[in-house]
């Protein structure tokens, strides 16, 4: 009869804690539901709704739409939009390729050299860093008169040693360039502060035992730095891959896309699709598969660096 007793005693028991567990976990959720509720209708909801719009017909000067399949994806890859398609990918690619260097060969080169903590070295990493602070629409707004073909400083810098007018932004061979030109003002302080915090966590013993061995700055740089640096290259990879990939300010203030489409980048298309050309449909279309290669890249890059970077203090 007592064991009876202790085996109900003992069912009672588990079963008011599995409630107050239960209680708990409910009480958790509602703490959490506010933010899934905010993500639900201002994340997933458009995310959603702009992939029903890639199957519509939805033009801005008709008053109604309707569902059309597959047409815009047919139109996007072997369309008349698939060259445009092919060439804002290649642009967007130059230009990310332009701003990842810049960022990170950049950073890290600055930060080696103004890494001694002395108050004069303080100013200039506060001088290189700064321009990050500044808005892109006002940084694009100063290149495009450093940049003027006729009274920019630069051309003016360039004919004292000879060299004549270059029109920075009207030519497709200099025009992303040019662009490149006020991104990597405004990014290089950032990848140079970022390179310099990690490399003042990294211990002096690693440095001290390698000079006991007879590496030299060289050796010391390649063999210690870099790798204990590859999380913080991770970092920055991914993070400038994604904001280079979303350029649009700068490109819409200095060239417009043009010329002859020569810095159309991805948005500034999606841009023209919907602002311009009225084309929602054209230009959701264009939106999802943004974000599909956005997502893939993103995705890969930290599978394979998995296998490259060292996590070791």
């Amino acid at each position: 009869m007592a064991n009876n007793n202790l085996s109900v005693n003992n069912q009672t028991v588990k079963k008011g804690f599995m409630t107050a567990r239960t209680k708990s976990k409910f009480i958790d959720f509602l703490f959490v539901l506010p933010a899934i509720a905010l993500l639900a209708v201002f994340t997933y909801y458009p995310v959603a709704k702009l992939v029903q719009i890639s199957f519509t017909d939805w033009n801005l000067l008709n008053p109604t739409w309707e569902l059309v399949g597959l047409k815009n994806w047919k139109w996007l890859f072997a369309g008349t939009g698939a060259k445009y398609l092919w060439n804002s990918l290649k642009v967007t690619f130059l230009y990310s390729v332009g701003e990842i260097f810049i960022t990170m060969v950049g950073g890290i080169i600055f930060a080696l050299i103004f890494k001694r903590l002395t108050s004069g070295f303080s100013a200039m990493r506060a001088i290189i860093f700064v321009p990050k602070y500044v808005a892109m629409s006002s940084a694009a707004m100063v290149f495009l008169v450093i940049l003027n073909t006729d009274y920019g400083i630069l051309n003016y810098l360039l004919s004292l040693v000879g060299v004549e007018k270059i029109n920075w932004l009207d030519n497709k061979n200099t025009a992303l360039i040019s662009v490149l030109f006020c991104t990597g003002w405004r990014v290089i302080g950032y990848g140079m502060m970022i390179y310099l915090s990690a490399m003042m966590g990294i211990s002096s013993q690693y440095y001290e035992a390698a000079s006991l061995d007879g590496a030299n700055k060289t050796v010391q740089f390649f063999k210690i730095t870099l790798p204990l640096l590859s999380p913080t290259t991770l970092f920055l990879l991914v993070t400038t891959f994604l904001s280079s990939m979303k350029v649009f300010q700068s490109i819409d203030i200095m060239t417009s896309g043009g010329p002859n489409r020569a810095t159309e980048v991805f948005v500034y298309q999606i841009y023209q699709y919907a602002m311009v050309d009225f084309r929602m449909d054209r230009a959701a279309t264009s939106a999802v598969m943004f974000f599909a290669i956005l997502l893939i890249v993103t995705v890969a890059t930290m599978k394979y660096s998995n296998n490259v970077v060292t996590y070791d203090s």
